[in-house]
């Protein structure tokens, strides 16, 4: 009975020393085992990592901004113009008043106002030198609205080219970091070349297609305008025709 006891003793210390080795074994082994630490990057600091090309993209979005804004609130202004205004310049030149009637364009600053200003002050002349003198009026306004634009053109094509620069360039320093570490190649090498390289096409892409669609808005914009002058061309004429037209009547 005695020995039973005993037998039993033994076996239970047994049991757990085993189990107090196996604990601190795991305990060992998570300790022993490399952590994860969840790693998150920002804009800035992928921006940091693709090198000097970034600066150059940087410039350029900012420069494409510029033009941008510049561009879209000088087309704003120049849409601006009051729905009667063709019907008092017809009041006013039937009655005679031209002197009021170039202070009515005076009070738009818009290119159709100029357009009609122009006309007017060449009233007493023959119509085709007067329509001639608009249609030049209208093509300096054309150009002054898309002054900028082919900049922004240049920035839309041109930065993704950049960022395809900087991959390349990234490439070709990872695949001579490999080449100078012989037999010690390192998956992380590669890995840490390709990531930078691609940097550089990201921001490439990003800039080049907020230029891309800014460009495309700005010229739908133009194109409306244009639209509108050669309208108001058309409306100017025949109201410089209608008095002779009244006095062929009487």
């Amino acid at each position: 009975m005695l020995f039973n006891l005993l037998q039993v003793g033994i076996d239970n210390v047994a049991e757990s020393v085993q189990m107090a080795a196996d604990s601190t074994a795991a305990l060992s082994a998570a300790a022993a085992a490399p952590q994860q630490v969840e790693q998150s990057f920002t804009l800035l600091q992928m921006a940091a990592k693709g090198g000097w090309l970034m600066i150059v993209l940087a410039i350029l979005s900012v420069i494409g901004l510029y033009i941008f804004g510049k561009k879209w609130w000088m087309i704003r202004k120049a849409s601006k113009i009051d729905h009667n205004f063709m019907r008092d310049i017809r009041d006013y030149i039937h009655e005679g008043k031209v002197k009021s009637a170039l202070g009515l364009c005076e009070k738009y600053d818009s290119p159709v106002a100029r357009l009609v200003e122009k006309g007017i002050e060449r009233i007493g002349r023959p119509l085709s030198d007067i329509q001639t003198a608009v249609e030049n009026m209208g093509n300096v306004e054309v150009a002054r609205l898309e002054k900028g634009l082919p900049g922004l053109a240049s920035i839309a094509g041109g930065a993704p080219m950049i960022g395809f620069l900087g991959t390349v360039l990234g490439m070709v320093e990872a695949f001579f970091n490999m080449s100078n570490a012989g037999n010690n190649i390192d998956i992380t090498l590669l890995s840490s070349g390709i990531y930078t390289a691609m940097i550089t096409t990201v921001g490439g892409l990003i800039v080049g297609i907020l230029a891309y669609f800014g460009y495309n808005y700005l010229t739908s914009q133009i194109s409306d305008i244009v639209f509108k002058m050669e309208s108001i061309t058309i409306d100017f004429m025949d109201l410089l025709h209608e008095p002779a037209d009244n006095e062929e009547e009487k």
